[in-house]
């Protein structure tokens, strides 16, 4: 149809908007095509993120996401940030992702929960299998047969460490020794 359109115009014009259109697919094609970087803020077309950015945490205990985050992490920092001054309560978060108190693995559980990551709660047992192994682009789950937390964007979310008891965002660094790395897909 374009090609019939085309050959009743001039020929000058008729080249003219076959190079016009050519050069707007090929654009189209490259925007699509083109791998993150820092001139689109990180993040590509298709909406998954270059180089990850790091969470900032707040005075208050809240973690912010940073500006490329995808849209799961973002979910993982809301879900921690909602449960960060519930009280240490061993098996809590385990019967029900709602709980009046969290231990290490249901802390950890409801913060893939909100990334919708996990559909029902683990122990960290059950976290040392979960997904694929290594560490995530954006999320990375710890766990042994004793404890987990998570490490969402560059903050770790943890019941143990300085600035209380219950699932918290810590600064403070953490041994991984001793844990298995976890991670939901290569994108996160």
């Amino acid at each position: 149809m374009l090609r019939k359109r085309l050959q009743s115009l001039d020929p000058i014009v008729a080249i003219t908007v076959a190079l016009v259109v050519a050069a707007i697919m090929a654009f189209a094609f490259v925007l699509t095509a083109a791998p993150a970087s820092a001139g689109t803020g990180g993040v590509t077309m298709d909406g998954t993120s270059g180089k990850p950015g790091k969470a900032k945490l707040k005075k208050n205990g809240k973690a912010v996401p940073p500006s490329n985050a995808p849209r799961r992490v973002v979910k993982a920092i809301k879900a921690g940030n909602r449960i960060r001054k519930k009280p240490y309560k061993w098996g809590g978060g385990h019967s029900s992702f709602k709980d009046r108190g969290y231990d290490c693995s249901g802390a950890v559980s409801y913060v893939l929960k909100g990334a919708k990551m996990l559909k029902r709660p683990r122990d960290s047992s059950g976290l040392m299998r979960w997904r694929k192994r290594g560490k995530g682009k954006w999320i990375s789950v710890y766990a042994n047969s004793g404890h987990t937390f998570v490490v969402v964007a560059g903050l770790r979310f943890d019941t143990s460490g300085s600035g209380g008891k219950g699932p918290r965002w810590r600064k403070e660094k953490r041994s991984k020794r001793g844990f298995k790395a976890r991670h939901f897909s290569k994108r996160f």
